[in-house]
């Protein structure tokens, strides 16, 4: 057996780059991670060489002189004073490896100076060894990194092509301005700019910058806080009708630190399960900010994986502020846990009305969480009378009716007996007539406790296999929880007593046809196929002849849904094709 000896310092550099510096995006992210720390307003990143040459500009505050040869040793950073430091992290470095792993691997200058010198320092780095002079610089740090791997011809073998490494550099870059909006980075690639951000502090507009304003034009604002716990969510998702087809475009963030989450992910595709197709996914830029005693991300050298301390809360948190930005709902002013939602005008006694209202009715205060309308007596007594003067005129007369804005849809016909086109500021929109009106059947029968049912006299009896039967046992509650009563006649026979009263018309067979169809082997959330189920199977059908007021009264009652995009099964609803589009098309200047 050999005997043990201790590594030389170049060698154990080595092996900690390899796990530090996977890749040539690895070394982009470090440095650029650390102009990000060190205060600077804008970052340059250049790119050449196969991807193997990477030089990173910043104006931070640069090195101290005394310190630029530390620097670059193993396990030395700005980051932590104390040791207790390491559970109360603000930045996104924080271990001090990155750059003794890179020298390790690659030839490193670095040119940088602070405010407090007229002269800055000039580093040569090779095979860990650090050299230095003095030079003339701005304030600020130049790391330019040439050849990289060109010492381990085994990592450099396994690179893939530059086009693929520029495509993870890309992301890296991508990634890290999103979540500092603030910073001005741009991304050059053989001296043409790839990528670049105006610094301005704006969100919305740094997503504009990185991907486009088509991006930004699908986008809901999700805002959240909990004072009780520390908690806060800010960000962007998209409508459920605009979606990828993966999740590359899941752009999380723990405390402006880009992440792979579990928890994270899992939130999001819970929300969005029953609201997009089948492998498809939103675009989501999202940040948690947590209470740093209450998150590790010390777990993984490349820092991007993290640990919760009651993943439960993070899980819920996030799943709901997603859920009410869909819905339209963004907190403005924090109100504290436990609070009452009080009207801005208290001069007269409230009652409160059970029924859904148009949040624009100026009359009326809404709580937006709860979906109730305080209203005071005064309009109340309006409220009457108008029911009163609808009752005697001989109208149908609903809530919905008093608290929509008085100016309709201009329905202006139907397509195939299929689309609903109606007349919009913003152009032509094409509604489809049967998920429309399934949208808002679905969202109806999940609020409804009880399900009003309709007997059935005659039922057609039903055959089903064995392992269905023990299924629909098991699950009987759940049936009966959206108006199903069902008799087993044998051990492979049923009949429906009842069904839900919006399905009277409809064959008893056929729905539960369609209901073990949607199961497919997966019993998982069964209440909530049932409930897609019964909304398909209740909504008007396309190639359906309408009348005007039918359609008025589809669209009326889809625009009141809480997610009026897509269906349940994740189909999309409408279309709008602008004004100006279709004047372009007929060479109209207007």
């Amino acid at each position: 057996m050999a005997k043990i000896r201790q590594l030389s310092k170049h060698l154990i550099n080595q092996i900690a780059a390899g796990e530090v510096i996977e890749r040539p995006a690895s070394v982009v992210k470090e440095l650029t991670e650390n102009s990000v720390d060190a205060g600077a307003k804008r970052v340059s990143i250049e790119i050449t060489n196969d991807c193997r040459d990477i030089r990173v500009a910043d104006n931070g505050s640069g090195i101290h002189p005394d310190e630029i040869t530390l620097a670059f040793s193993k396990h030395a950073t700005s980051k932590l004073q104390e040791d207790d430091d390491l559970f109360d992290i603000h930045t996104l470095g924080f271990r001090g490896e990155a750059l003794a792993s890179i020298i390790s691997i690659a030839k490193l200058t670095c040119i940088t100076r602070t405010k407090d010198f007229e002269t800055g320092k000039k580093v040569r780095c090779e095979n860990s060894e650090v050299y230095e002079t003095e030079t003339g610089c701005a304030v600020g740090t130049i790391m330019e990194v040439k050849d990289l791997f060109y010492n381990v011809p085994v990592r450099l073998k396994f690179m893939k092509n530059p086009n693929t490494e520029f495509s993870y550099i890309q992301e890296v870059v991508q990634t890290i301005a999103l979540s500092h909006p603030a910073v001005a980075i741009e991304l050059k690639k053989n001296g043409k700019t790839v990528l670049k951000t105006t610094g301005q502090g704006n969100l919305t507009q740094t997503i504009k910058e990185v991907f486009s304003s088509d991006v930004t034009n699908n986008l809901k604002e999700v805002l959240k806080s909990d004072d009780l716990s520390g908690l806060r969510i800010s960000g962007f998702v998209s409508t459920p009708d605009y979606t990828r087809s993966s999740k590359k475009n899941y752009h999380i963030y723990i405390n402006s630190r880009g992440v792979k989450c579990p928890v994270f992910q899992k939130s999001i595709d819970m929300v969005y399960k029953n609201l997009t197709a089948n492998n498809k996914y939103p675009f989501v830029v999202l940040n948690l900010e947590i209470p740093t005693t209450d998150v590790d991300v010390n777990v993984h050298p490349t820092k991007k994986e993290v640990r919760y301390k009651n993943p439960n809360q993070i899980y819920n948190f996030i799943y709901s502020a997603i859920q009410a930005g869909l819905a339209n709902y963004v907190e403005k002013n924090v109100t504290p846990i436990g609070a009452a939602v009080v009207p801005e005008t208290q001069d007269e006694p409230i009652k409160v009305i059970e029924f859904p209202v148009n949040n624009s009715n100026k009359d009326f205060y809404v709580d937006t969480k709860s979906d109730t309308m305080f209203i005071t007596d005064s309009e109340m007594e309006k409220l009457e009378q108008k029911q009163t003067a609808a009752v005697s005129q001989q109208t149908i007369f609903t809530p919905d009716e008093v608290c929509e804005d008085e100016q309709k849809d201009n329905v202006i016909g139907q397509y195939h007996d299929t689309y609903i086109l109606i007349d919009t500021e913003e152009g032509l929109e094409i509604v489809d007539q049967h998920i429309a009106e399934e949208r808002y059947i679905y969202e109806k029968l999940k609020e409804e406790k009880n399900v009003v049912s309709q007997m059935l006299f005659v039922s057609d009896v039903i055959e089903v296999s064995a392992s269905e039967i023990e299924l629909i046992k098991e699950n009987l509650e759940k049936f009966e929880r959206f108006g199903y009563g069902i008799e087993f006649l044998s051990d492979k026979e049923l009949i429906f007593r009842k069904v839900p009263q919006m399905l009277s018309k409809t064959n008893p067979k056929d729905i539960l046809a369609d209901i073990l169809d949607n199961i497919e082997g997966d019993i998982d959330n069964l209440e909530e196929k049932i409930l897609i189920t019964t909304s398909c199977k209740a909504a008007v059908k396309a190639n359906t002849k309408l009348s005007i007021w039918q359609m008025q009264d589809i669209i009326k009652k889809w625009r009141t849904t809480k997610m009026p995009y897509t269906c349940p099964h994740g189909r999309t609803i409408s279309k709008v094709i602008p004004h100006k589009e279709l004047a372009g098309f007929f060479q109209r200047a207007k």
